[in-house]
């Protein structure tokens, strides 16, 4: 089961995600079809399409690595944080580092485990990156959270 973690200070977005996470764990099933194979699957296909081409948009430079699509000198408003990954792509500046892509290649997989719904869980389990369970599964030392 996943169950978001509560961070200290959630904004109204985070609280919006986290009761959602908690509603559909409610419904008997809905858990279930979300994390299916035909849900997650087009989840993991269709967004990374767009950041691709927002990425191109953007003149940013291609190159794959880690099993990521790696687009970088983006401007820094195209992205958060250092960068991010959506699907097998990943949108960056200049964070291009072997352990960096070590940590977006586990959110890649991510991406495709939960498709659509990693957004929503992602958000769920809140802004501090020590508590937040994707980002630790991905390595807070290789994401540069540590």
């Amino acid at each position: 089961m996943i169950a978001p973690v509560r961070p200290e200070n959630p904004n109204r977005l985070e609280r919006a995600a986290a009761s959602l996470a908690r509603g559909v764990v409610k419904v008997p099933g809905l858990r279930r079809v979300l994390l299916s194979r035909v849900v997650a699957l087009p989840g993991y296909w269709l967004p990374p399409a767009g950041a691709f081409l927002l990425g191109t948009i953007l003149f940013g430079r291609h190159r794959p690595s880690h099993g990521l699509h790696i687009i970088h000198r983006l401007p820094r408003w195209a992205f958060g944080r250092g960068g991010t990954t959506i699907g097998a792509v990943f949108l960056t500046h200049d964070a291009v580092s072997d352990r960096v892509l070590e940590h977006e290649a586990v959110h890649r997989e991510q991406w495709r485990r939960y498709g659509l719904s990693l957004p929503v869980l992602y958000l769920a389990a809140g802004h501090v990156a020590r508590t937040n369970r994707f980002e630790v599964e991905a390595g807070l030392e290789k994401g540069g959270y540590a």
